[in-house]
């Protein structure tokens, strides 16, 4: 499935409010150590070389200030800004919508997981080159359970169970695909790949890295801000 040169475009989601974590601007402008959240995560998609463009997903009222930031601390990669919509599937959607032409994967990732490893980033990708999709996941922990109306339906069997990251890459002709599925079905999924599932396309696991927080609440702020603290030191 490889071909002999593979573009790969990187859409980036910044679209979010922000709300759960309870501040007025978007998560993903806050700053950590310095600067926002947003740029630290570019910065992993200049760093790895399996990633030859970033289209960055923004809403409206925020490309000044994204575009302000990039500038400020040299992010090379993005060549592009597309306006977000009401939803992250939307975002998204609208992102795919301007990939170019030439390109073979698309790998998606939120704005607010700046802690992904380069390394991780590329070993998705390169997944999904030689499979056709990949996603990162980690194995559950907890004790999962099912229920309704308040009550335990059943124990899940925890071994199978894994707790899914970004990014996820995709041959360019399937996301589309699941993407224009999903729009014809009014389906609105939690992350890219279950548009994926839907078709009966096979997805790749690719291990994970428990330091790959997705900043929402307050709680993950402050833990994001103590771990870059304690990496600058």
């Amino acid at each position: 499935m490889q071909a002999q040169y593979s573009k790969v475009v990187a859409i980036v989601a910044a679209a979010g409010s922000g709300k759960r974590a309870g501040k007025t601007t978007p998560k993903q402008f806050l700053e950590i150590s310095g600067k926002p959240i947003f740029i630290h995560t570019l910065g992993k998609f200049d760093l790895c070389r399996e990633v030859d463009e970033v289209l960055l997903v923004v809403q409206p009222d925020q490309m000044k200030n994204a575009e302000k930031s990039i500038d400020k601390y040299h992010i090379q990669k993005v060549k592009k800004m597309v306006e977000g919509g009401p939803e992250r599937q939307h975002s998204v959607r609208n992102g795919i919508d301007k990939i170019t032409e030439g390109t073979t994967i698309v790998v998606i990732h939120d704005a607010v997981r700046p802690f992904v490893s380069v390394e991780k980033i590329t070993e998705v990708i390169q997944m999904a080159k030689k499979e056709g999709a990949a996603i990162l996941a980690i194995p559950v922990k907890n004790t999962i359970k099912s229920g309704a109306d308040g009550w335990v339906k059943e124990t899940l069997k925890r071994e199978s169970l894994w707790s899914v990251q970004t990014p996820q890459a995709f041959q360019i002709d399937w996301i589309k695909k699941a993407y224009k599925k999903a729009d014809e079905d009014n389906i609105f999924a939690t992350d890219d790949a279950l548009l994926i599932e839907r078709l009966g396309y096979p997805i790749k696991i690719v291990q994970g890295e428990e330091q790959n927080l997705k900043i929402t609440s307050a709680m993950d702020l402050f833990m994001a801000e103590k771990w870059m603290n304690e990496a600058s030191r």
